[in-house]
């Protein structure tokens, strides 16, 4: 298109300046007078100049509106206001600011359109606040602003994200009567939709008096951005039952709410609605059907669209292959985009940000190296979404120096990129660097959006820096970011980590839409924080309010279950998982038998353990686990060595659960070959509950001084869960000295946790020193320790009964301290020899009966 331009433009100008100027001298009363004679007044040249001009609207026809320029200046006519307000918006539209500035100067300004270019120009430029400054300028000269110079002013006001600044420029244009005009209007309606003013842009919308296509677009565009996916399937229709049909790119906007609402029913009706229009195969239409049928899980009519496209462009092999890395078939995304380099496109910085997370799945740092390798080799420019797509890898692949390295090599950076650096060091468990990019992001004037916030919270959570995570909550209240499911998700996430779970239910209640994600965090929560029986309720909730169950609600259900010990509420569970999608899930399953072995049944957990058809880490570290725990270690130990014959490596759980049953069987030196084993031949480094387990490991067998030694010897700082095994091996071996070590380190660490104390006390009382007894109770006295009391639990018919130390009020407690007695009667012949003990009913006359707290 240009090169045709370039051509007309190159023989209009020869047509001009082939015809030369002669001069004539008419004698008249003896006075030479010079005429200039040309086909060309000064008035029709002027014109045919200023036509040419139009022309003139790209860089690469920038010589020849220079030459127009020329001829301007040859001619005498540069001074022609309307010409030269062209020669200026030539240079501006050709992006030569240099000479637009200087042009600009030599024009009289008491008219509107030179103000305008320049405003203009600085706009399409991105540089907003020059473009505000100009307008500004433009006021103070005294120059009366027309409905020309609004809409980029407009613009200049939502590229700084300033609407305050636009409600401003808003009154001015109402006072001059600009507001009604279709143009100025939508450019208003915009800078609402954009900024979170989605009623301003309504109200505005309302009133004007003509609405075109492009209007009716950009409202409706406004609803999309604000995620009012109600609103915007009002406004469409609303627009088809309008005099104003409907564009390609009406259509594209309404068929993204159906991709992030998974409105499948509705979108295959616009998908016939278009076929009819004729519509289907233009680009962004075609683009967003796939995108629409990948993200509602249809790869199928996804896959057959993209076969009968008979033009497909880059971005529609972009769309296909984030349809597939999205539904996680990261084979077909591999397979399509080495065919998409064999039909000869090439790949740009979108392919790879939609193509790295199927590189991540299978954490192959050596692909990730290639794939880099590829980038460079072939110049594919490093955008924002690009170096945040391969920091998040190396992150996933757990190459931490490299993500880093490419965050600090990187010179445009912005919140998307810090928000891959936020989430990455959460991932590797770099908590503390988290918050310290985060706090930079925040020195660099950046605005963290939902994303960034959900990603910051789980750091707080593992820090279980409270107060730290309120002023974040009070931050995201502010500015209106907890209307996102994943933000509330993640707020009651971190309050419920940081022991506040009062608060996490509160604000849980709270939330007007909850997702799966939202109702997972909370029942998690609620499990893991010693309430089983919520979680079991809300639960229930959750499948009454009608939001669909998925593998996570199961595990944390089945998870409460076993807490609870509550047999019966797995084993239903475990049907509806028989009846729906949940059969053959591997996490779901993997949860089954941890709960069967936890509730005592460990037959039930080896028949679901046999009949998985398939088996990862997680199934076997379950099932091991489940044996260990029952204390049938040669049975764990087997296990472990099929584990490896199978194909699976073992983690840095599988190890754990297996050097706790080795404790539980009293094998000690079993125990150290694995945990050595563990760290020399398979390179897992030991953590802090392995060094907890080794301790336990020591302490049962009653080697202290062994278990002093592991704690001398972690690499890290031991937390109270380390020295709370080492407190308890104290109590049962009666070694005093350690014991008073270990309390200390306890009473700073968690200096409210009354099972401390009263371990601490018990040690004294054992060995017969009172007046330490006294001591500590005191001790709890002045800090406020108030003493939780143990409770007990047992399974009747279906029902679980529980009863707190001293509690007498139960209507069954005789019935069922008699069925504890003959059930704990029988573990003491099998050599269970409990610590604590239940205090009695009045009806079990001279019983002792010891129950494990």
């Amino acid at each position: 298109m240009y090169q045709k331009n370039l051509c007309s433009i190159h023989k209009r100008l020869l047509h001009i300046t082939s015809f030369k100027s002669k001069s004539i001298y008419i004698n008249c009363t003896n006075i030479p007078k010079q005429v200039g004679f040309s086909p060309y007044t000064e008035e029709a040249l002027a014109v045919q100049l200023a036509s040419i001009l139009q022309a003139c609207a790209d860089p690469s026809v920038l010589l020849q509106g220079r030459q127009v320029h020329a001829q301007t200046i040859v001619n005498g006519i540069c001074k022609n206001s309307v010409l030269g307000t062209k020669i200026l918006g030539m240079y501006v539209l050709c992006g030569s600011f240099m000479d637009a500035k200087n042009m600009f100067y030599l024009l009289e300004l008491w008219y509107a359109a030179p103000w305008n270019f320049m405003i203009r120009g600085f706009s399409m430029m991105g540089w907003f606040d020059f473009a505000l400054l100009f307008y500004f300028k433009m006021l103070g000269y005294g120059t009366s602003p027309d409905k020309y110079t609004f809409p980029y002013v407009i613009k200049a006001c939502g590229g700084l994200n300033n609407v305050n600044l636009g409600k401003l420029v808003h009154d001015t244009i109402r006072v001059m009567g600009f507001e009604m005009d279709v143009f100025v209007g939508s450019s208003l309606i915009k800078l609402y939709g954009e900024n979170n003013c989605i009623d301003n842009a309504r109200c505005l919308f309302d009133k004007m008096p003509q609405k075109d296509c492009v209007l009716w677009n950009v409202m409706l565009n406004g609803y999309v951005k604000n995620r009012d996916s109600d609103n915007a399937m009002g406004m469409f229709r609303e627009m088809m039952n309008s005099e104003t049909k409907p564009n390609s790119v009406t259509f594209a906007c309404i068929l993204s709410v159906c991709a992030s609402e998974a409105m499948i029913s509705f979108g295959t009706q616009l998908h016939g609605l278009l076929v009819r229009c004729g519509l289907e195969m233009v680009s962004p239409v075609a683009n967003t059907l796939l995108a629409m049928y990948s993200k509602c899980q249809c790869l199928f009519d996804a896959r057959k669209l993209f076969s009968t496209m008979s033009r497909t462009d880059l971005v529609t092999w972009n769309g296909m292959i984030a349809g597939y890395v999205q539904n996680g078939l990261m084979g077909e995304a591999l397979y399509l985009f080495r065919e998409m380099i064999s039909a000869g496109l090439k790949p740009d910085s979108i392919t790879f940000a939609s193509f790295l997370p199927s590189v991540s799945e299978s954490a192959s740092l050596k692909q990730c190296k290639e794939i880099q390798g590829y980038i460079i080799k072939h110049g594919v420019p490093l955008d924002v979404f690009l170096k945040s797509a391969l920091i998040d890898i190396y992150f996933k692949c757990r190459n931490v120096a490299m993500a880093l390295k490419i965050f600090n090599q990187s010179t445009a950076l912005d919140v998307v990129v810090c928000t891959a650096m936020v989430s990455g060091f959460v991932l590797n468990g770099m908590d503390r660097d988290a918050l310290e990019i985060f706090r930079w992001l925040l020195q660099e004037k950046m605005r963290p959006n939902s994303v960034t916030l959900a990603s910051v919270l789980p750091a707080c959570a593992g820090l279980a820096a409270l107060k730290l995570g309120k002023e974040l909550h009070g931050y995201i209240l502010k500015h209106r970011h907890d209307r996102r499911c994943y933000v509330g998700s993640a707020i009651t996430d971190m309050y419920a980590k940081c022991g506040r779970l009062d608060l996490a239910f509160e604000f849980f209640r709270r939330m007007n839409d909850k997702d799966a994600v939202s109702w997972n965090s909370m029942i998690t929560s609620c499990s893991q924080n010693g309430k089983p029986e919520e979680a079991i309720d809300l639960f229930r909730q959750m499948g009454m309010r009608g939001t669909k169950y998925d593998c996570v609600s199961i595990s944390a259900a089945l998870s409460a279950s076993a807490n609870l010990s509550a047999l019966h509420y797995g084993k239903e569970i475990h049907g509806f998982m028989m009846r729906g999608a949940f059969s053959s899930d591997l996490f779901a399953e993997s949860a089954l038998i941890d709960m069967y072995a936890k509730c005592g049944n460990l037959d039930c957990a080896c028949r679901v353990f046999e009949m998985m058809r398939e088996k990862n880490e997680v199934s076997w570290n379950s099932i091991i686990a489940a044996y260990g725990n029952h204390g049938h270690l040669k049975n764990c130990l087997d296990l472990f060595h099929e584990m490896i014959e199978d194909g699976v490596q073992p983690d840095h759980v599988t190890f754990l659960a297996i050097i706790s049953a080795c404790g539980h069987a009293g094998q000690v030196d079993e125990g150290v070959h694995y945990f050595h084993c563990m760290i020399h031949e398979y390179g897992i480094m030991a953590r802090m509950e392995h060094y907890a387990c080794m301790v336990d490991l020591f302490g049962r067998a009653g080697r202290l001084s062994e278990a002093m030694e592991i704690i001398e010897s972690m690499p890290f700082t031991p937390d109270a869960g380390v020295w709370g095994t080492l407190l308890g091996a104290c109590r049962v071996h009666g070694n005093v000295e350690l014991a008073e070590l270990a309390s200390r380190h306890l009473f700073d660490l968690d200096p409210q946790n009354s099972g401390y104390y009263i371990l601490l006390s018990n040690v004294h009382a054992d060995a017969g020193q009172w007046e330490s007894v006294l001591k500590i109770r005191r001790l709890m006295k002045e800090r406020g320790v108030q003493k939780v009391p143990g409770y007990s639990w047992i399974e009747v018919d279906n029902t679980t009964h529980m009863f707190v130390a001293a509690d007498r009020s139960h209507p069954e407690s005789a019935q069922i301290y008699f069925l504890l007695k003959h059930l704990l009667l029988e573990l003491r012949k099998e050599g269970y020899v409990p610590q604590l003990y239940l205090p009695m009913h009045p009806q079990i006359a001279g019983v002792q009966l010891p129950v494990e707290g």
